[in-house]
């Protein structure tokens, strides 16, 4: 106690400052982990009731961030009906950002054999860049800010991989104000990034951008915490593109 009664007074703030930036990171998490929790046994609750044996809902992106996001594993032997039931099912638990399937099925064109299922990484690389930052809008604007335009970069470049695939784009903002005017800003700022996307190689007609307001608030927050003012992406359908004559050299 002496030796820190004794050091400088910017020291002494600079410490303080560091305490309570280490204090609000472990709340941080023991909120996400709580949020996460009881997410898991929702889902797991869902894909028992709608036929998903085998099924498990991972809730951590590639990097290991927690995600409302889950990707479903497993299930290789159910139809396509029960697949799609166990999806939709959980994409309707409160809370769940979207969802997508790590082991999507390709339809073959007819006379082709099944293409192996391949690694289905965007969407959860693009949670991965948004874990950590955000698309930032000038204040009470659909302007996307300067410094924001690398971080669009990063996302166009994880979103490629999923060409052939829908994209939603979703804006959602906290409940300060006139709902009226956070729901518009909501889907201009959706439109906005869409057309950023769009800018930077992705095609239009797979890209949907919806404003949701102040309707869909993170689940174990505040509605006027401005954490809820953000934009998710989800893959809501795979349709893998076949090569048509064009496209396939010496095709007859």
């Amino acid at each position: 106690m002496n030796f820190l009664l004794s050091l400088p007074a910017w020291l002494k703030v600079s410490l303080g400052a560091v305490i309570v930036v280490l204090v609000a990171l472990q709340a941080s998490a023991m909120t996400d982990n709580a949020l996460i929790a009881r997410l898991k046994a929702r889902t797991d609750a869902a894909i028992a009731q709608n036929g998903g044996a085998g099924v498990r809902a991972e809730f951590h992106t590639s990097q290991g961030w927690l995600t409302r996001h889950p990707a479903l594993h497993g299930g290789d032997d159910l139809d396509d009906g029960t697949r799609a039931r166990v999806a939709q099912a959980v994409a309707a638990i409160p809370g769940v950002g979207g969802v997508h399937w790590a082991n999507p099925r390709a339809r073959p064109a007819a006379g082709r054999q099944a293409a192996e299922p391949g690694p289905f990484h965007c969407q959860r690389d693009v949670e991965s860049l948004l874990a950590v930052r955000v698309i930032r809008f000038d204040q009470g604007s659909a302007r996307i800010e300067e410094a924001s335009k690398v971080l669009l970069d990063e996302v166009a470049r994880a979103l490629k991989p999923c060409r052939g695939s829908i994209i939603a784009i979703g804006g959602h903002s906290d409940s300060v104000g006139d709902a009226a005017v956070n729901l518009k800003l909501s889907q201009d700022r959706a439109e906005a990034v869409r057309d950023a996307l769009v800018a930077r190689g992705l095609p239009r007609d797979s890209l949907r951008a919806a404003g949701y307001g102040t309707s869909r608030p993170v689940e174990g927050l505040d509605p006027t915490d401005p954490a809820n003012r953000r934009i998710e992406f989800s893959v809501i359908s795979i349709a893998p593109q076949m090569p048509t004559p064009v496209d396939t050299p010496d095709a007859g």
